[in-house]
């Protein structure tokens, strides 16, 4: 079975081995990521691998909801985050200085911070988890954030320019060592051979059976993913609408226009006093303010 979609993430398994892994590769999904971001070189590539990554984790989730990886810290990038749903709609953006030249991870982000945030859809609040960065790059920063989350080997090849961000995700399973004793080191060093060039032209089906090619290798259908960050007038229209008329009038009258700031999807929503109302209706009745 091959994949043929240009966006998708795919699991695979050894079965004589008890290791699992997935493969991800995003194009369209992607460039409309970056699309009007301006980032440099160094940050494009670092949020790719991250967007790969996250994708690869949220395709493993067994309840409907939201993951939302934040890298934090206090260096030349101070905010990667990328916000993907069980359906495998992704969003996501990144704050860092203009000019970023590559370097370590953890020399980019200080003293940075990974957070996770999970909203599953059968839960009131959100799991929220924080773990200090430990590795000088993406995959070695999620690497250890699975092994820790888990309890079992995991590893990470990624790969991200302006065009595609690709994965290949490994992890060696509680029964792994029973099956074959060597089977982990011998599938982790054939994975290690893979190069950019390749994840981003082969078919998955055509990746693994020359990566691994003396392997019994199982192929899952693969799962298409998009770009998703709907316009939402609407909700910035209630923010506004929240704080009355006598507010948004005042602002107005000051600035000339509101302008509503969307960083994650990359959008600006305008309000002037044309559009009072649209904020409020003369037919509305307007909001109590209780002291």
């Amino acid at each position: 079975m091959s994949a043929v979609a240009s966006d998708f993430v795919v699991r695979f398994l050894f079965e004589a081995l008890d290791i699992r892994g997935a493969f991800v590769r995003l194009d369209e999904s992607w460039r409309s990521l970056l699309a009007g971001r301006g980032y440099a070189a160094t940050v494009r590539g670092l949020l790719g691998e991250m967007t790969a990554t996250a994708v690869l984790i949220a395709d493993n989730l067994k309840q409907p909801g939201r993951l939302t990886f934040q890298l934090k810290g206090h260096g030349p990038i101070r905010l990667l985050v990328i916000d993907c749903s069980t359906a495998l709609h992704l969003r996501g953006m990144a704050l860092a200085e203009a000019d970023v030249a590559p370097a370590p991870v953890s020399e980019l982000f200080g003293d940075g911070r990974l957070a996770l945030i999970l909203q599953s859809e059968s839960a009131r609040e959100p799991y929220q988890s924080l773990v200090p960065v430990a590795g000088d790059s993406i995959a070695a920063v999620f690497e250890h954030y699975l092994v820790q989350s888990e309890q079992q080997p995991a590893r990470l090849w990624l790969a991200a320019d302006e065009k595609s961000a690709c994965g290949l995700f490994l992890q060696k399973l509680p029964g792994a060592d029973a099956r074959d004793v060597d089977g982990w080191a011998r599938i982790e060093l054939l994975a290690g051979t893979v190069t950019p060039q390749e994840m981003r032209a082969l078919p998955a089906e055509t990746l693994l059976g020359r990566l691994f090619p003396e392997e019994e290798v199982r192929l899952f259908r693969p799962r298409p993913v998009a770009y998703d960050c709907p316009e939402d007038r609407a909700k910035v229209a209630a923010m506004l609408r929240s704080l009355g008329r006598a507010e948004v009038e005042s602002v107005l009258a000051e600035q000339g226009e509101i302008v509503v700031r969307d960083d994650i999807c990359n959008r600006a929503y305008r309000f002037d006093a044309a559009d009072l109302d649209e904020l409020f209706p003369p037919d509305a009745p307007t909001p109590r303010t209780l002291h």
